[in-house]
Parts: structure tokens; sequence; C-alpha cells
């Protein structure tokens, strides 16, 4: 098998993108995955109202609030098989951060292909002049907290019972990695 090539995110990728990641949403804690959104399984897909934060974000500057920027893993025969982007923090007073998010297909899991999306985009990160690169997992989801911790991602706190989803408790912990 061919490694996917990860291509930066473009206005002309968001379709795709929307579709892919209804679909990657499909698997939020079904089928022996964890739950890695905080939404109930039976409402799992990419709220409307996300989506304008990509096609807004793209097209902002990075010294602009609302800015981000995005990387999709692409396969052999075209289809997106992963994703990672970037966006400013809502605080200007934390311009030097950023927020984090990702997803890997699920028949790409357990490949490397969401380290070296992490690479890419710690990479990018660095090379702006950021400083940190930050994120929020759910607790329960051991394998993105473990991928998170080899790419160099430190847990700086946690939120127990933040969320109720399908009558389960669920924490929230953060994770960021210097630059």
């Amino acid at each position: 098998m061919v490694a996917p090539a990860i291509i930066p995110l473009t206005q002309q990728d968001l379709p795709a993108l929307f579709v892919y990641l209804d679909d990657h949403l499909g698997d939020n804690g079904r089928n022996g995955t964890p739950l890695f959104q905080p939404m109930p399984r039976a409402a799992s897909f990419f709220p409307v109202e996300k989506r304008a934060g990509f096609v807004l974000g793209l097209g902002t500057a990075l010294d602009a609030p609302g800015w981000r920027r995005g990387w999709l893993a692409i396969d052999a025969d075209g289809a997106i098989c992963g994703h990672i982007d970037l966006r400013a923090r809502p605080e200007r007073t934390a311009a030097h951060r950023c927020l984090l998010g990702m997803g890997v297909h699920r028949d790409y899991r357990g490949q490397g292909l969401g380290a070296r999306l992490l690479d890419t985009a710690l990479a990018w990160a660095d090379a702006q002049g950021l400083a940190w690169v930050d994120l929020e997992v759910l607790s329960n989801n051991l394998p993105a907290r473990r991928l998170y911790a080899r790419s160099g991602f430190i847990q700086t706190g946690e939120i127990p019972d933040l969320f109720r989803i399908d009558g389960e408790q669920h924490g929230y912990v953060f994770m960021s990695h210097s630059l």
C-alpha cells in the first residue's frame, strides 16, 4: 500500500472534507472506537455552523482572529483518509498559540498516518513562529492521548465529568506542545 500523500487544505477541498467528516463522525463511540467528539452517538455529524469556521478561517490572514489552516491525507484513489487543522485561539492575547483538531479514517488507523499529520501541522506552526499548539481530547480516548504524547504533547489539565453523553460521564484532557 502506498502511503497517503499529505496536502494543504484549500477552499476547493471543503465539500469533500465535509462529506468525509460526516462519515468520520459516524464512528464516534461506535464499533469499538472511543467517543472522540463530545456529542451523542446518534447526532454525530459535522454541524452546519462548524462548516463556516473552515470556510471563513481558510481565507483569514494568520495575524487576524479566526484563521484556520489544514491538511488532508489523500490515498492513491484520491479519497480523504485523514485530516488535521490548526486554528486561532479565540483570545486575542493568545495569538502565539493555536488549537489543533484531527482525525484518521477507520481504514487507516494504527498505521502511522496520525503521527505524519501531526508532524506536518507542528512543522508548519513552528515555521509560522507560533510558540504552542494546544488540544482538547476526551479523557476516554486513550489511543489519541497516546498518539499526542508520543508526538511531544504534555497533559496540562483535565476537567472530569465535563460532559454527559448518552448517559455516560466524560472528562476533557487538555494537552499542549511547545514549539
